[in-house]
């Protein structure tokens, strides 16, 4: 008898600062309406100095295991697609899992930019199939305010901090983890990234002095290749599904820029009614920005039993990819 993946819980946290667009032009040659015009974000959030990852994520884990109805010792493992983890090593994964007394389970953490959380799922999806496991957590976090260059107005104005997470089980009901795609370009890594901190640059005064432990971005070179490639992501996750695009009632996909988002709604012929979106409250929160948006889909009840849900994401790396959901 084959198995499937269900979401079984959806959790997410932001941290209580708030930059809204109006503080940004005190700091910088920019404006609220340009602002909202090429990104569509009006305020995002900004953990403070003493807030890390892994208390956001301790947080969303949290919520998403209340809404599962999971004890700590249900969870067999747990996930955390972040770049921004609270130290290289330990892993961010394993400092929640024993700050959540879930015992010595497999905890790791992982990076593919903001395409993390799909990553993610797809692995959650091949671990419960496989029947390796039964119930984990997934997790999409990060606090990109903490590398911003707050110097770079192109930049600056998108990033926030949060964090997402799902309990995935082998029992629903939930949200059936379905057909899926992911790939990866090295060859456009130049575009989006953070050039120091790693082993080609390790930290010196001199990259501190150049502001090279920021994040780095090509933003028009990004912008094109975003388009593209959750479009494809998407319909070649519906291929794999056996789904239509006009059977798909919701697409969920990273909130980057509310351009691209529309772009990639207009691709799958999708009504605005049918594309759910909070980057307005919340900026670009990175890995964590579907799972943020899914747990207030499903909250509202936006998202609603009998629902086909899409997912799109692209990110550093550069990375990209698309999951069916079926509510």
């Amino acid at each position: 008898m084959s198995r499937n993946a269900f979401i079984v819980g959806t959790g997410h946290a932001v941290p209580d600062g708030i930059i809204t667009n109006a503080d940004l032009e005190k700091i910088i040659d920019t404006s609220d309406e340009w602002i909202t015009k090429m990104t569509g974000i009006k305020e995002r959030r900004k953990a403070d100095d003493s807030t890390a990852t892994s208390d956001l994520v301790t947080v969303a884990v949290t919520n998403a295991m209340k809404v599962a109805g999971w004890k700590p010792e249900d969870v067999q493992g747990i996930i955390v697609g972040t770049v921004t983890p609270d130290y290289y090593f330990p892993s961010t994964a394993a400092l929640v899992a024993d700050r959540l007394g879930m015992g010595k389970i497999p905890a790791y953490d992982f990076e593919a930019g903001c395409t993390a959380f799909i990553y993610g799922l797809v692995q959650a999806k091949a671990f419960i199939e496989s029947g390796m496991m039964d119930r984990m957590i997934v997790v999409g976090s990060d606090c990109l305010t903490k590398i911003t260059n707050w110097t770079d107005r192109s930049s600056c104005i998108l990033f926030g901090d949060g964090a997402g997470a799902v309990a995935v089980s082998s029992e629903g009901p939930g949200g059936r983890l379905g057909g899926y795609h992911w790939g990866s370009d090295g060859s456009l890594g130049e575009h989006l990234l953070q050039p120091a901190g790693g082993t080609r640059k390790p930290a010196s005064l001199e990259t501190v002095e150049k502001n090279e432990h920021t994040i780095h971005m090509n933003g028009s070179r990004i912008f094109k290749h975003a388009v593209r490639a959750m479009h494809d992501s998407c319909m070649e996750a519906l291929k794999m599904d056996g789904t239509e695009k006009k059977d798909v009632d919701l697409l969920v996909s990273h909130q980057a820029n509310l351009r691209i988002i529309d772009a990639t709604a207009r691709a799958l012929e999708l009504k605005p009614e049918q594309v759910y979106i909070n980057i307005q409250k919340y900026g670009n929160t990175s890995a964590a920005s579907i799972p943020m948006a899914l747990d207030e889909a499903v909250r509202d009840n936006t998202i609603k039993e009998s629902s086909t849900v899409v997912l799109a994401a692209f990110g550093a790396g550069l990375t990209w990819g698309g999951m069916i959901l079926h509510w």
